[in-house]
């Protein structure tokens, strides 16, 4: 049986939403899987995964083949990366300890890598969010002026019609 490590469609239409899965090649893409391994959310910025790692690692090593897309996801999450440092472990270039030791080390690295696109990516909403109160205050201020410069047009519009209704009354007093 030819073993494929692949994706199965899940969500609603425009919103989809993965599961990763064990499935005879044969089968079709959302019809019948040996084990659910994972989920895969391409939604979100950097895409969620969620891999239940040792299972991955076990049919990545019996020798299933994962599609492109699963490939990256797996190289993503160490799954090759521990791979690789088996097989040097069994070839005696290292011990476990030092296995460990790698491989947390690149996890970690790995790890400040994502936070640092989540942390660029929340400046860049707060930067874009302060840029817009600003456009949005100089909106304000511009028709606050225009508002201002109306207002004072009435009241010298009223100021003369009410100058020249005093004038005659003025006059008619000292002429009596």
């Amino acid at each position: 049986m030819a073993t494929k490590i692949r994706l199965q469609r899940r969500g609603r239409k425009g919103y989809a939403f993965y599961s990763i899965v064990i499935a005879d090649a044969r089968a079709p893409r959302d019809g019948r899987f040996t084990e659910k391994i994972g989920t895969y959310n391409p939604n979100t910025n950097p895409a969620t995964v969620d891999l239940n790692f040792e299972r991955a690692l076990y049919w990545v090593e019996v020798g299933a083949q994962p599609t492109d897309t699963v490939r990256n996801i797996l190289k993503r999450e160490g799954v090759y990366m521990m791979k690789h440092l088996k097989g040097g472990v069994k070839k005696g270039a290292f011990d476990e300890a030092a296995l460990e030791r790698k491989f947390d080390a690149w996890k970690n690295d790995k790890q400040k890598g994502l936070e640092k696109i989540r942390t660029d990516e929340e400046k860049a909403k707060k930067a874009a969010v302060a840029k817009e109160l600003e456009a949005e205050k100089k909106i304000k201020e511009e028709i606050a002026k225009k508002v201002a410069d109306k207002k004072a047009a009435e009241a010298a519009a009223k100021a003369e019609q009410e100058a020249p209704a005093e004038t005659p009354a003025e006059e008619t007093p000292a002429e009596a």
